[in-house]
């Protein structure tokens, strides 16, 4: 209830009358809370956004994203791959004409929806490091 009364500005909450609210404040929450769980379910697993930004700086083969991402395995790369494909975030290309075969996998112009979220939660990350270890 407290995080949904702070995403009203003051003007609104003056505009509500007390019954309609908490019937507002609680609907308000209940949706935030519904569109984030479903925004982690897709990028809130430990490997996801690791993966993605590899891609988006550039490595597309399989093996090329396993030395970047480190500590992956093959078997989660492969599943992890498969999900951000079946999620539209990228596209597998099979470039059959070369010796030998070559997959890759390419960003979706999709995934670019993104970058703002990764720029956000690496900038959070740069300070709040800062603060931690100046605690110290």
């Amino acid at each position: 209830m407290l995080v949904a009364t702070f995403l009203l500005s003051e003007s609104k909450m003056a505009e509500l009358s007390d019954s309609k609210k908490s019937v507002f404040i609680e609907v308000q929450c209940s949706n935030r809370l519904a569109a984030t769980e479903d925004a982690l379910y897709v990028i809130g697993g430990k490997w996801t956004l690791r993966i993605m930004i590899a891609i988006l700086s550039g490595h597309t083969r399989f093996n090329d994203l396993q030395r970047t991402v480190k500590g992956i395995s093959a078997r989660v790369l492969s599943g992890e791959l498969k999900d951000l494909e079946m999620n539209g975030l990228i596209k597998r290309v099979v470039l059959a004409n070369q010796k030998p075969v070559v997959v890759e996998y390419q960003r979706t112009e999709y995934s670019k929806t993104l970058n703002d979220i990764i720029t956000a939660l690496a900038d959070w990350g740069i300070k709040h490091k800062k603060k931690i270890t100046a605690r110290t």
